[in-house]
């Protein structure tokens, strides 16, 4: 097993290698196009985005590099945030609050024609749905929603309770996980930062890139002894007394868990299946191997 190091002293080879860019997506390209620009760009042999964009949509899509692509599927339940134009076909009425009152909670969606998945009608929770401001026929919506949620039905079902009709102009996704808007990074400030490397200043890399370990952050965790870590790392299960220490907060048997060495660096994805604090025992049932 090669050993990382904590995540905080990594040099930059080996932050590109393990490592997630919050990028803020521009309009034109499709996500799978952005994730290969990004490959290119840090000279690594894989990166993955979490979580297609249309390629209108702009926003929060942070790609991960080398071997981090192995711990894609986090993203496969995080929750998104949008910002979205709702374009009406006619003013809109006094009920606009109330009418998007009742589309917050669980609502069944078919994907559009277009969709790359099959078409049968799925359960998707809207957490909150705003409205921001009103300007004549547009509406700048705010959207929490559970991942898979499609934003451009959404409105266009808002356009059928409403009695106007509608379809969704501008969309921006804000959110996606832990990642948000606050800290987006361009493609033009990764390639910034691979050229100011190469001429030996690697400050602008190490902004842009940050250890995978950051888009682990909200997993339930467990810190394993290094002994342990390298018998996961050659596929083995992780037995209790290979756990150190737990935090797990409150997950049941079968959640998704990272497991870390003692320093921090990630080792493992995998499903929690045991007591940690007992003697002996299964604890974590191996998924993806990150080391």
């Amino acid at each position: 097993m090669r050993e990382r190091g904590p995540p905080s002293e990594r040099d930059p080879a080996d932050l590109l290698a393990f490592g997630v860019v919050n990028l803020d997506k521009p309009p034109g390209p499709s996500a799978h196009q952005v994730a290969g620009w990004v490959r290119d760009v840090a000279g690594v042999d894989r990166a993955a985005h979490a979580g297609t964009l249309d390629p209108k949509v702009t926003g929060c899509l942070p790609v991960l590099t080398g071997d981090a692509t192995r711990a894609a599927r986090v993203f496969d339940d995080s929750r998104k945030g949008y910002v979205a134009v709702l374009e009406l076909h006619a003013p809109p009425p006094t009920d606009l609050e109330s009418t998007l009152s009742e589309f917050e909670g669980p609502l069944h969606q078919k994907p559009p024609r277009k969709s790359a998945v099959v078409r049968r009608l799925r359960r998707r929770t809207v957490f909150r749905l705003e409205a921001l401001e009103v300007d004549d026929r547009q509406v700048l919506l705010e959207i929490d929603c559970e991942s898979g949620t499609y934003v451009r039905k959404l409105c266009h079902d808002l356009g059928l309770a409403l009695g106007t009709g509608a379809h969704m102009g501008d969309l921006r996704r804000r959110r996606t996980g832990d990642f948000d808007d606050a800290a987006l990074v361009t493609m033009h400030d990764l390639a910034d930062g691979v050229a100011f490397w190469e001429d030996g200043d690697a400050d602008l890399l190490r902004r842009v890139v940050q250890p995978a370990e950051r888009a682990l952050a909200d997993l339930p965790s467990l810190t394993i002894a290094r002994s342990a870590a390298r018998e996961v790392a050659n596929g083995a299960q992780l037995y209790a007394p290979g756990v150190v220490d737990a935090d797990l907060g409150g997950a049941e048997t079968g959640a998704l868990v990272a497991c870390y060495t003692p320093d921090g660096a990630a080792v493992c994805l995998g499903h929690l299946a045991g007591d940690p604090g007992a003697e002996t025992g299964l604890v974590v049932e191996l998924e993806r191997v990150l080391v």
